[in-house]
């Protein structure tokens, strides 16, 4: 089964490819199809995952799999939130999608070790919520969310991941989330869960796998 991706994003891609492996399900990013990102004008991840599958459906006339995720820092109201991928405003910038991408994930941290500037209490959690619709109209989406626990590091550390990875530091393992290899953030971070979930969900109500 082609499963479309309601995103352009290669590194997710790439994430969700690894933790949906085993599955009878071939994974492209809706950009491979010609279709544009959609907008995401809601305040929680759920609504906004469930307009981008929607959107993504209409488009494709096919399976769909949306993830809204981003961080969320209690000292700071929840926020960035679901506007974790343009905290710093959108970076605009000639060349590659993935150098644009760079350097926004650079200025969204930046924005982010501003604002924490001062904070005594460090604690912040990714947040990935998962939705996936069999058509556009489909009455019943299969939604599963990931929560992973951490604190906001005053300065980053590590190369791989990206977005937050470097200032998120996981307690439990010793390490930013930019300090995993691949293997170790698919298996405990907050995609990997809610992915988890997901498997599940597609085996029981799709009978897939």
């Amino acid at each position: 089964m082609r499963l479309v991706l309601a995103s352009n994003n290669a590194k997710k891609l790439a994430e969700l490819q690894g933790l949906f492996e085993g599955l009878p399900l071939t994974l492209v990013t809706q950009g491979s199809l010609g279709i544009p990102e959609a907008e995401e004008p809601h305040a929680t991840f759920v609504e906004n995952a469930l307009a981008k599958a929607r959107h993504a459906a209409a488009a494709c006339e096919g399976v769909v799999l949306a993830d809204d995720s981003g961080l969320c820092v209690g000292a700071l109201g929840g926020a960035p939130g679901v506007i974790s991928a343009h905290y710093a405003g959108e970076v605009t910038a000639q060349g590659e999608r993935e150098t644009t991408r760079r350097l926004q994930d650079l200025a969204n941290n930046r924005v982010l070790l501003e604002r924490m500037a001062g904070v005594t209490d460090r604690r912040a959690r990714f947040v990935s919520t998962l939705v996936a619709l069999r058509w556009a109209g489909d009455p019943e989406p299969l939604v599963a969310v990931g929560r992973w626990e951490g604190e906001i590091l005053g300065a980053p550390r590590g190369a791989a991941g990206f977005g937050y990875d470097p200032l998120m530091f996981i307690p439990a393992l010793g390490k930013t989330v930019a300090e995993l290899s691949p293997a170790e953030k698919n298996a405990v971070s907050h995609r990997a869960q809610s992915a988890r979930v997901m498997r599940e969900l597609m085996r029981d109500a799709w009978h897939l796998g």
